[in-house]
């Protein structure tokens, strides 16, 4: 018995039919494919995982306890499975090749685990996971809604994000207080963006910490050129801007930076 924790955030799932159906939502190609499990807790998806053909996986536990149990009921895992915390691992010194990753991510840390994907973006082609209901209406959702934020922008700008299924609580132990939803995250084709992505994250993040004023004084501490003062997109909030139109804010930003 693995009792679940508080302070790392578990819920255990119960329902081996959404787990499988969440095994079944990883898209993987023929061949040989490397994915982590993060968070795996008593195995309800590894179960399902270790079926599939060809894949090299990985779990990563920060929980001794789970551990414990993982090696005691998949044994032909036990030198797969990873003791610590996702986010203080360097992905790049895991992994060779590129990597998918599936997991139900603890509540408290999901934005977090979204963050590090970020980082390493170049590596992680595709995400499933179960998280907050709320958080997964956030990340996928488009320009336009209240519910759009920060995240949604980073994460749109380099995956396509699906919104796949909804989770209700008494499918876990213990039960949330929460909904909670699976979303998909495919590495798009945008390699690069046509900006500084650093000057572009600190120009979204401005955006929406003062998402009720329009982009021209949401954006004044980043000092926009004169010129560019008077251009219609700085009539609209940060929620109205698609990831392209953040792009053309930065750039202009950029070019009038270079010119000095």
């Amino acid at each position: 018995m693995v009792r679940p924790k508080k302070h790392l955030g578990q819920h255990f799932l119960k329902d081996k039919n959404i787990a499988s159906r969440i095994v079944d939502s990883l898209i993987l190609a023929p061949g040989h494919t490397q994915v982590l499990e993060i968070g795996p807790g008593t195995g309800v998806l590894t179960q399902f995982l270790i079926l599939k053909p060809n894949l090299d996986l990985r779990l990563i536990e920060i929980d001794r306890e789970s551990i414990a149990y993982l090696k005691e009921h998949f044994p032909e895992l036990s030198t797969q499975i990873m003791e610590g915390d996702f986010l203080a691992n360097d992905l790049s010194k895991i992994f060779k090749d590129d990597i998918h990753i599936i997991g139900n991510f603890p509540y408290n840390i999901s934005s977090q685990i979204f963050f590090k994907v970020l980082d390493h973006r170049s590596q992680v082609k595709q995400v499933v996971c179960m998280l907050q209901k709320e958080v997964a209406d956030r990340i996928a959702e488009k320009a336009g809604s209240k519910t759009y934020g920060i995240l949604s922008v980073l994460l749109q700008a380099y995956y396509d994000i699906e919104y796949l299924f909804k989770v209700p609580p008494g499918v876990f132990f213990p039960p949330p207080k929460v909904m909670s939803a699976v979303i998909r995250l495919t590495r798009n084709k945008r390699m690069k963006l046509d900006c500084d992505e650093l000057l572009f994250k600190a120009v979204v993040k401005q955006a929406f910490q003062n998402r009720r004023k329009t982009l021209r004084n949401a954006l004044k501490v980043l000092n926009l050129p004169a010129s560019f003062l008077s251009h219609p997109i700085l009539d609209k909030r940060a929620e109205q801007l698609e990831v392209d139109q953040f792009i053309f804010i930065t750039r202009q930003l950029e070019i009038s930076r270079e010119a000095r």
